[in-house]
């Protein structure tokens, strides 16, 4: 069977959909997975072994209406199942004769576009996004969750890291990646707190980087530059299948609900999260699903209201990798 899983949105979004198609692989090896993404988040689909191919949405969107549905088409797909909603996709899948459908009630266009209709409204529920995935499998008569999720991410095709990022890996010391953005994506920490925190993190125990997209690295560069000087600076400097393997090399990971955050708990290692905690998202919704992720939820609607020393608590207590 071939299935096509749609999720056109950002990378922590991605990262949540290999627990699904891992636990594919398992209870049906003999599947074929294809991920419809952004391109920005090819990376990590390319990491994941339980993922057979990769289509770019950007790409394929650009065509004319008739080479899309022609490029579809040629996959011989037997079923798509809609992990994110949105009607270019719908639509496109419908006219391609995908066989199974698998879309939402609570859309209206999958009424037209779809032919298998699941009860789903993310908003509402309480459920981990990850979890929420696999109530689509319930028309390919896949009604199990399994446990520990975190065992199905797969992530092991990892790019090479240059010689010049891996030598500034401290093995004697606890390596630690401090992500401050995300992208407008989340609620942010405020820079001041993350300053605070470097201070109580001692140098001789801990090596601390600070990561961010090339976007960020100029909205951060004030606030960088005030930083301790054993603090390193690695905003724009890694693309992400590079980002990935750095981040796997690295004892821990602190961030808001980002990318990066899900990348550390995917990739197994430390990882901890600041969230609001109002629907839809708090951490129970939203939360890293890692062997040795967690995160602290604030009790007021910004995340200032969680002190340095309640972060650095969490943090004094990892162990290295």
């Amino acid at each position: 069977m071939h299935i096509l899983i749609t999720r056109v949105d950002a990378i922590g979004d991605v990262v949540l959909t290999l627990p699904l198609c891992g636990y594919l692989k398992q209870i049906r090896p003999d599947t074929h997975i294809t991920i419809l993404a952004r391109s920005y988040t090819k990376a990590v689909v390319d990491a994941s072994d339980s993922v057979d191919s990769f289509i770019d949405y950007d790409q394929i969107f650009a065509l004319p209406e008739k080479e899309q549905i022609a490029q579809i088409k040629q996959h011989k797909f037997d079923a798509i199942l809609h992990l994110i909603t949105q009607k270019d996709i719908s639509t496109l899948a419908r006219q391609a004769g995908i066989p199974v459908r698998v879309g939402t009630i609570s859309r209206p266009y999958h009424w037209r576009d779809c032919n298998r209709l699941i009860w789903l409204r993310r908003k509402v529920s309480d459920e981990h996004e990850a979890v929420l995935h696999f109530r689509l499998l319930k028309p390919l008569g896949i009604n199990d969750v399994p446990e520990n999720l975190w065992h199905y991410y797969q992530m092991n095709k990892l790019a090479t890291l240059p010689v010049e990022y891996s030598n500034l890996l401290n093995t004697d010391k606890f390596t630690i990646i401090l992500h401050p953005k995300s992208n407008k994506n989340a609620l942010e920490w405020d820079l001041e707190r993350f300053s605070q925190l470097i201070n109580l993190l001692d140098k001789d125990q801990y090596q601390i980087f600070i990561t961010g997209s090339k976007k960020e690295q100029e909205e951060l560069k004030p606030w960088i530059d005030t930083l301790p000087a054993h603090v390193i600076d690695l905003t724009g400097k890694l693309p992400l299948d590079q980002l990935i393997t750095f981040i796997k090399h690295t004892d821990g990971l602190l961030a808001a609900s980002t990318g990066p955050l899900h990348l550390a708990a995917a990739l197994g290692i430390n990882a901890l999260g600041l969230y609001p905690n109002f629907r839809p998202k708090h951490g129970g919704r939203w939360g890293p699903i890692g062997a040795k992720a967690d995160y602290i939820e604030t009790q007021t609607e910004t995340l200032d209201s969680i002190s340095a020393k309640e972060v650095f608590d969490k943090i004094k207590i990892w162990k290295k990798n």
